[in-house]
């Protein structure tokens, strides 16, 4: 009898990461408590343990934010933008160096695995800054107009799955077209936009450029009417992308939204099987699942339906769920106990409605918020574990015999934010990409990301595109407002 090996524990050390009992709000360069003196906790997903108490902003906070980023505009718009770039260049430079540490806070706020913060977040949160920094004195190259300007004062609003990448992707674009920012992360992941303030004092970046308000919902709200604001960003669900559409409805204010999303991920029966099985992995099970842009239908051929799931049932069972600080973690924690209960009703929803659930043996830990990577197959398009965005780690399993039926079903959804495809023929890949209503199609692979290239969708996923040139856009005076009917000729032109 052969004796399978274990992975023996390799945890990350937490001494890298000195975790105050307290923050406050970062408003015009300095810390200072709320005004109102109301605060609340940040547990870590994986324990339920306390990390810190953290100030909850009022509407006077976010007013006396907004005034501060007012103020500091002028200055900071009338930057070359050589100079602007020298300050981004900075930050990105110390976020590399403090690297290990943003990681090591970042999996204890937010659940997920150390190797995927280490190895994949803050790789990609500095390659934004210095990607935006580049950008900086070239402007009039960009292609949308001669001696474009900023906006003004950005409202930022960024969710809880990633936290630190998500700042970058709004905060970069914003300062390298010369605006000021008043950024608040989410209630539940809080403290690297905290960190990340720290950062701006010790890249000496001028007060008031960034700002950082932590609260709730009602802090995030209180930030986009604000009168004082030029232009909104926000990340995170559909509904609350629809209230705020609502809030600016007949002001002048610019608004990009990123929303939910849907992804379908099509194996074709030529299909390099082993390839489209890890494809499938990092599509659904990536930070637990919890992505926009997650590979969460699988659609495939039914030729190959048998050998598919007998090779991905294989490789799911050596998923190793756990401790996120431990290097050999796949798969982490759910960020909150109100996350995990949404994911479990939908599961459970799609066993009353018929579909067969399959999820490998695995321990879960008995402190924290834990779900075990799960597929469901006899899906139907009907079931609500087929429509709706579960934002956990759940796949649902459908499938095709043609090539239209395969977009027909994709296309299939309210959702229009990605998609992936897998086949051996580049004539297949480019047809059916370009009749998929999706703003990212991915070819034989997912879930890849960089600076230089636009995401985002359309449809009930949002309007708009951040990173690549095209996230300069929406922070440039003169550059046309995004809609949803322009964002789906912008996906078929980045696709």
């Amino acid at each position: 009898m052969t004796m399978a090996f274990e992975y023996a524990p390799a945890p990350e050390s937490r001494a890298v990461v000195d975790i105050a009992p307290s923050y406050g709000l970062f408003i015009d360069g300095e810390f200072r408590e709320g005004s109102d003196g109301k605060v609340f906790k940040t547990v870590s997903p994986s324990t339920e343990e306390v990390l810190s108490e953290v100030a909850q902003a009022s509407a006077e906070d976010v007013d006396a934010a907004v005034k501060a980023a007012r103020k500091a505009f002028e200055k900071w718009s009338a930057l070359p933008g050589a100079e602007r770039a020298k300050y981004l260049f900075r930050i990105a430079r110390i976020i590399q160096e403090r690297s290990r540490e943003l990681a090591v806070l970042e999996t204890l706020d937010n659940g997920k695995p150390i190797k995927e913060t280490r190895d994949a977040d803050l790789p990609l949160v500095a390659a934004h800054f210095f990607y935006y920094a580049g950008w900086a004195d070239k402007l009039d190259h960009a292609g949308f107009g001669p001696n474009p300007k900023a906006l003004g004062v950005a409202g930022q609003v960024i969710p809880w799955n990633f936290p630190l990448l998500m700042l970058a992707w709004k905060i970069a674009p914003a300062l390298a077209a010369g605006n000021t920012v008043v950024l608040k992360p989410a209630e539940t992941t809080p403290l690297s936009a905290l960190f990340f303030a720290d950062i701006c004092r010790q890249a000496g970046l001028p007060k008031g450029v960034v700002n950082i308000l932590t609260g709730d919902g009602s802090t995030g709200a209180a930030l986009v009417a604000h009168d004082g604001i030029d232009k909104v960003a926000f990340t995170g669900s559909t509904g609350v992308g629809k209230e705020i559409a609502r809030t600016l409805a007949g002001t002048d204010k610019k608004l990009t939204l990123e929303l939910g999303g849907k992804g379908a991920n099509i194996v074709f029966d030529d299909a390099p099987i082993d390839q489209a099985v890890e494809g499938i992995i990092t599509g659904i099970f990536f930070n637990q699942g919890q992505v926009c842009c997650a590979g969460s239908r699988l659609l495939v051929q039914e030729s190959v339906q048998d050998e598919l799931l007998d090779a991905l049932k294989r490789r799911m069972s050596t998923l190793r769920v756990g401790d996120p600080l431990d290097k050999n973690t796949d798969v982490g924690a759910i960020n909150s106990a109100e996350q995990l209960a949404r994911i479990k009703a939908l599961a459970d929803s799609g066993e009353a409605e018929g579909a067969e659930r399959w999820a490998p043996a695995c321990e879960l830990p008995g402190n924290g918020y834990w779900f075990a990577p799960t597929l469901f197959t006899n899906v139907t398009q009907a079931h609500r574990i087929a429509r709706e965005e579960i934002f956990g780690p759940v796949l649902s399993v459908l499938t095709f015999r043609t090539p239209g039926e395969a977009v027909a079903k994709a296309n299939n959804s309210q959702y229009g934010l990605s998609a992936g495809i897998w086949t051996e023929k580049g004539s297949r890949m480019l047809a059916v990409a370009g009749k998929l209503r999706a703003g990212v199609v991915w070819a034989n692979t997912f879930n890849k990301f960089d600076p230089t290239s636009p995401f985002g969708g359309f449809k009930e996923s949002g309007f708009g595109r951040e990173g690549g040139r095209h996230g300069l856009e929406a922070y440039l005076a003169g550059a046309a407002e995004p809609s949803n009917e322009r964002s789906e000729r912008e996906g078929e032109r980045d696709r």
